[in-house]
């Protein structure tokens, strides 16, 4: 391996790998050549592959042939290398955290890139790579960045239902204290007109009683019968007021209950956004991080 290294890195502090590109000699078939060996951190090697073969062969129509994991292709447009056509052999390898890219960059017959071609067009060739290589890298970590904050957006969604659930509590509770207020209002008149007919038939009765046997008596009895409908029908409604401020009583208890559960509930739910918040956090840095390189 020669000497010269290019190593792109920045502080390791979010968890951002470096990005090499090296001066190597490429084994392709039974021989070695000048070129690059270029790793590119944690992307994924299916894409990387499939973007590689894409890149090479944007702008012309030559196509890339792969044969035992080798790639080729005859013609391809590399403006940052070179104004003429190029020949470029590569090949990718899955190692586990990282994809290692081998690549030789042929200008001419028996002509590649390398220091003897000159410091520009070794740099420009270094540069080259080491762009595709970020671009995956950052593609890789929007990735990682967008499952997290999904995962934000999905806890920040169940902490405004906690708050909603609250809310829909609290109007409840509300609602109800009027029910009682209310029914219990209603049930001082209806107790107070409840009483002034019990004794007015306790009158009429007496009154009835002591009238001889007739027409006027019967007129009488007619009456009270009236009044005991009246002093049913009352009692039924005094009985469902009651049944109403019961009701209402229970489902306020029930939300003084449900209220404390659901603050706790929200703290806890809190604690999880902070914390998910400074994962988050992390990943916006490391892809800065990494689009400084």
């Amino acid at each position: 391996m020669l000497c010269l290294v290019l190593l792109i890195t920045a502080p390791a502090m979010f968890g951002q790998k470096p990005i090499k590109v090296l001066e190597d000699s490429i084994q392709f078939g039974n021989y070695l050549y000048p070129g690059f060996n270029v790793t590119i951190p944690e992307a994924n090697y299916d894409k990387i592959l499939k973007d590689w073969i894409k890149t090479q062969e944007s702008g012309t129509k030559s196509k890339v042939q792969t044969e035992g994991g080798e790639m080729t292709i005859f013609g391809a447009i590399v403006k940052e290398v070179s104004p003429a056509p190029v020949n470029i052999y590569s090949r990718i390898m899955n190692e586990d955290t990282l994809s290692r890219m081998l690549v030789c960059i042929e200008l001419k017959k028996d002509q590649y890139v390398e220091a003897a071609s000159g410091d520009i067009q070794l740099t420009s060739a270094k540069n080259y790579l080491k762009e595709f290589a970020k671009r995956q890298y950052m593609d890789f970590i929007k990735e990682e960045l967008a499952a997290e904050e999904k995962i934000l957006r999905e806890l920040k969604q169940d902490l405004g239902s906690l708050e909603n659930s609250k809310a829909r509590t609290q109007r409840t509770a509300r609602n109800n204290r009027n029910t009682v207020n209310d029914e219990q209002e209603k049930l001082l008149v209806k107790h107070n007109e409840l009483s002034l007919l019990s004794n007015e038939i306790i009158n009429k009765n007496n009154e009835m009683i002591a009238m001889p046997v007739g027409p006027g008596r019967d007129a009488m009895a007619t009456q009270v019968k009236e009044l005991e409908k009246r002093r049913k029908k009352l009692q039924k409604e005094i009985s469902k007021g009651e049944s109403r401020i019961n009701k209402a009583r229970s489902a306020i208890d029930q939300a003084d209950r449900a209220i404390p559960r659901n603050d706790d509930e929200q703290a806890v739910m809190k604690s999880k956004i902070d914390a998910q918040q400074a994962v988050v956090q992390t990943f916006i840095d490391k892809l800065n991080n990494v689009k400084l390189y």
